[in-house]
């Protein structure tokens, strides 16, 4: 990628950010100067992802509040603001609708919209005293038009395109924007797909391939910059298509 971001001076959260997408996420951001902080549950995973992108490691369940409420403390203790938050964490238990429990419906929405909730919440109070922030959430395709066998995932993703809109009319006044992306990329949920599944689902991007996790930030950049300060509220596919 020869695109060229300067956020020198930002603090920025990426939640999910001990490997795939979240993992290049963290990457850009301290690449193009941020101080970044990874955010994910997966103590050794985590240390290695920061050890190997130079951010700051924090452990933290998004799906509670007060361990969400900690990293932000610790971002505004150490760096004195918080401008960018990036919600992608999240967690995969699928089955169909009636082999799904309620532990695995609950720790679905928990993580996916219950961590996003978290963390923008959390972050609201610096982001109005500023007078400014970013958050870009992660959605998924499958939040619009569904999958057999993750209507808990499916129910979270679109509950995040619905706090997304909300969220960016409520903090509009504040210099705040809210946005989404929902990416297409290769990640482990692709890799565990049987190899014939992966080919069928492949035929079905115009663009004829998934992406690599890396190929996501340019636009999460883009959303997270301050010249793209109008832009608020929407869903911004980098799917290869697939939605069209």
């Amino acid at each position: 990628m020869t695109m060229s971001f300067d956020f020198t001076g930002q603090s920025v959260i990426v939640t999910g950010a001990a490997q795939g997408i979240g993992l290049e996420m963290a990457r850009f951001f301290v690449d193009a100067g941020a101080t970044t902080y990874l955010v994910d549950h997966d103590e050794a995973a985590l240390a290695a992802a920061a050890e190997e992108t130079g951010g700051r490691g924090v452990r933290a369940d998004v799906a509670a509040t007060d361990d969400v409420e900690a990293v932000v403390r610790r971002v505004i203790e150490e760096t004195g603001r918080v401008d960018v938050l990036v919600n992608n964490a999240g967690i995969l238990r699928d089955t169909v609708v009636w082999k799904l429990s309620d532990d695995d419906w609950d720790a679905v929405l928990s993580v996916h919209a219950g961590g996003t909730f978290r963390f923008t919440r959390a972050c609201v109070p610096h982001f109005r005293a500023q007078r400014y922030g970013r958050v870009i959430n992660v959605t998924s395709y499958t939040g619009l038009h569904g999958n057999v066998g993750q209507a808990n995932y499916a129910t979270a993703k679109a509950g995040i395109i619905g706090f997304t809109k909300t969220a960016a009319k409520e903090l509009a006044g504040f210099g705040v924007t809210v946005n989404a992306i929902s990416p297409n990329a290769r990640t482990r949920m692709i890799d565990s797909i049987p190899a014939e599944r992966v080919a069928e689902l492949t035929a079905t991007i115009p663009l004829g391939r998934f992406s690599e996790p890396a190929e996501v930030c340019p636009t999460v950049g883009f959303l997270a910059a301050a010249e793209s300060g109008y832009v608020t509220g929407v869903v911004l596919p980098v799917d290869g298509g697939i939605s069209i």
